[in-house]
């Protein structure tokens, strides 16, 4: 869309200096801490327009939680709720044309959080950077709904006890690039991923969740 949301984070001032301006490139040393150390998680939402033409975003809060949960876990600083949601809000009513009227359809809402302290060596970062991006996105398949070919990877693995598997890391979704290159060509639209030690428990499917029926009892993992 026209604009995106920046706010930024020192170990200093903490979080500060919320604002939203024209999209455009970021400006990142070279030494970022993001770019040899992989300190970077992303949330996925969504705002949908209604008949009457209002806009509704569904329950960000917990993807605001989540975050955090997540921040934790990769030694950066939690995005407070009210910020997060705040600034999520902010963008999309400034950019509310943006939004698809269309069946299917809807404003994907991509907020970000990175260190940009540029050094190197090996810990967490002292600066960070908070954005958020919005683009309109139809079905996630060209062809709408329909049934996918899974490919289950013996392989490799994408999550391990005492890993990031729980944490929406741009980690997570690097290793699990090449198996879905390779499951392509071979007419497969998703990986199913089995667990790290026994190759043999289903774990996750790349980019949705699964579901199994037994009988009269739904199950996921």
């Amino acid at each position: 869309s026209d604009h995106m949301y920046l706010l930024n984070f020192t170990r200093a001032q903490g979080w500060h200096n919320p604002r939203i301006v024209p999209y455009e490139a970021l400006s990142l040393e070279p030494a970022a801490c993001v770019l040899h150390y992989a300190q970077a998680s992303f949330e996925g939402l969504k705002a949908f327009k209604h008949k009457n033409g209002d806009v509704a975003i569904f329950r960000p809060q917990f993807n605001a939680a989540r975050m955090r949960k997540g921040a934790e876990r990769l030694c950066m600083p939690g995005v407070p709720e009210d910020l997060f949601i705040e600034g999520v809000a902010e963008l999309v009513r400034l950019d509310s044309r943006w939004v698809p009227a269309e069946r299917g359809s809807s404003l994907y809402i991509r907020p970000t959080l990175i260190g940009t302290e540029g050094f190197l060596g090996v810990r967490p970062a002292d600066e960070y950077l908070f954005f958020i991006i919005l683009s309109p996105v139809g079905a996630y398949y060209a062809a709408g709904t329909h049934p996918v070919k899974i490919w289950v990877e013996t392989s490799q693995i994408r999550a391990a006890p005492g890993g990031l598997g729980a944490v929406k890391a741009a980690a997570n979704y690097a290793a699990g690039l090449q198996a879905a290159t390779l499951a392509r060509p071979q007419g497969y639209d998703q990986v199913l991923w089995l667990d790290a030690v026994h190759k043999k428990y289903v774990e996750e499917l790349g980019t949705m969740n699964v579901f199994f029926a037994f009988k009269n009892e739904i199950v996921t993992p």
